[in-house]
C-alpha cells in the first residue's frame, strides 16, 4: 500500500519505506498472481512461483506510465524525483527478497538515480517490522509481525525520507511527547463511492494520529503516513493474545513500529490509517493491493487510496481539527 500511494500521488510524496513489499500493480489485480508471484502467502506454500523475474516488471512499468497517460494516478516523471528505502529479511518465506529486488528495478526503471535509493538487507530477519528491542524474535514470521532486531526500521525510513540531515534524537521527556489522538475515518470515505463499497471498503471505523508537542503549538511541521501490515490492524483478531493482552490486536503497531519516538523531535506528524478485516475477502486486514475493493485499488478511483488521499488533504489544510 505504501507503494501504492506513493506512485499513485507522486505529486506530493516525497519518498516511501516498504518493508518487505513489491512493485506497483504486482498482483495485477489476481489474487492468485499476488499469493503465488508477488508474495508466497498461498497454501500450501509449495505452490509459490516467486523468482527473480516473477512480478513481470516490463509489465508493470508500462502499466505505470499508462495509467499515468490516462490520469489515473500522477505524472509518472515525479516517481525519479522521489527517495526509496526498503527492508528485506534473508529468512522472510512471506515475501522473499527477490520480490523487494524486483521493487528496486521498477523504482530505478522508472528513473529513480541509484543515490536516492537505500537497501537493507537483514541477514537473521523475517517477515517483521525491524526494532531495537520491542516484539518477537528477528527470524520469526509471527504475530505481532514486529521483531527484536537490534535495527531501528522506523528511524532508517524516516532518516532516509527526510534527509541528507540525520535526524534529531528522540526526545528524552515526558514533557517533550506529543500525543495519540483516535479519529473517524468514516468521514474521509468517498462521498461517490458506489453502494458495493458500504461493508467492502476495507477500512476501520476510526484510525489514529500522532501529532507531536511543536505541531501541536502550531510549528510547520512534515506528514508521514505509517501504514501497518497484515494481521496488524487495531480490530484485527490474533490466534494469539498480542503482547499488551486483551483480544484485538489494538494499538501495537501505532505505539510500537518505532515512529513516533522520532516524530517528536523532528516534527514530523504521523498518521496511521486502520485497515479492516473482511471475511471472504480480506481475512487478515491487508490494504487492498490485489483488488478486493474493485479493478481501481491502486489508482485515484480506489476507495482507500481516496480516503487517505483525503486525511492527507485534510492534515495539510491547515485545520487545527
Amino acid at each position: 500500500m505504501a507503494v501504492q500511494l506513493a506512485v499513485a500521488y507522486s505529486s506530493i510524496i516525497k519518498g516511501v519505506g516498504v518493508v518487505a513489499a513489491g512493485p506497483y500493480y504486482c498482483s495485477q489485480n489476481n489474487v492468485l498472481i499476488a499469493t503465488t508471484k508477488c508474495s508466497c502467502t498461498i497454501q500450501p506454500a509449495s505452490l509459490c512461483q516467486v523468482s527473480q523475474t516473477s512480478t513481470d516488471l516490463p509489465t508493470l512499468v508500462a502499466f505505470t506510465k499508462t495509467s499515468s497517460a490516462n490520469h489515473l494516478i500522477d505524472d509518472a516523471a515525479n516517481i525519479a524525483r522521489q527517495r526509496l528505502v526498503t527492508l528485506s529479511g534473508a529468512d522472510d518465506t512471506t515475501v522473499p527478497r527477490p520480490v523487494v529486488t524486483q521493487l528496486q528495478a521498477y523504482y530505478s526503471a522508472l528513473g529513480v538515480p541509484a543515490q536516492s535509493a537505500s537497501t537493507i538487507e537483514l541477514s537473521d530477519a523475517g517477515h517483521t517490522m525491524p526494532t531495537i528491542n520491542y516484539g518477537v524474535a528477528c527470524s520469526k514470521t509471527e504475530s505481532p509481525f514486529i521483531g527484536k532486531c537490534n535495527v531501528d526500521g522506523a528511524k532508517a525510513i524516516l532518516g532516509w525520507i527526510y534527509g541528507p540531515a540525520p535526524l534529531a534524537p528522540p526526545a528524552t521527556t515526558t514533557a517533550q511527547k506529543g500525543r495519540y489522538l483516535r479519529f473517524d475515518q468514516n468521514r474521509y470515505l468517498p462521498t461517490d463511492r458506489p453502494s458495493s463499497f458500504t461493508w467492502t471498503t476495507g477500512m476501520d471505523s476510526s484510525g489514529w494520529l500522532y501529532v507531536p508537542r511543536a505541531c501541536d503549538a502550531g510549528a510547520p511541521c512534515r506528514l508521514h503516513i505509517a501504514l501497518h501490515g497484515c494481521e496488524q490492524g487495531q480490530d484485527y483478531l490474533p490466534i494469539d493474545s498480542p503482547p499488551g493482552g486483551g483480544l484485538l490486536f489494538g494499538t501495537t503497531f501505532v505505539r510500537h513500529a518505532g515512529y513516533t519516538q522520532w516524530a517528536d523531535s523532528n516534527q514530523i506528524v504521523v498518521l496511521f490509517p486502520q485497515a479492516l478485516s473482511i471475511p471472504g475477502l480480506n481475512p487478515n486486514g491487508c490494504w487492498d493491493w490485489w483488488g478486493y475493493t474493485g479493478s481501481h485499488f491502486a489508482d485515484h478511483q480506489g476507495v482507500q487510496m481516496r480516503a487517505i488521499r483525503n486525511m492527507i488533504d485534510r492534515l495539510t489544510s491547515g485545520a487545527s481539527h
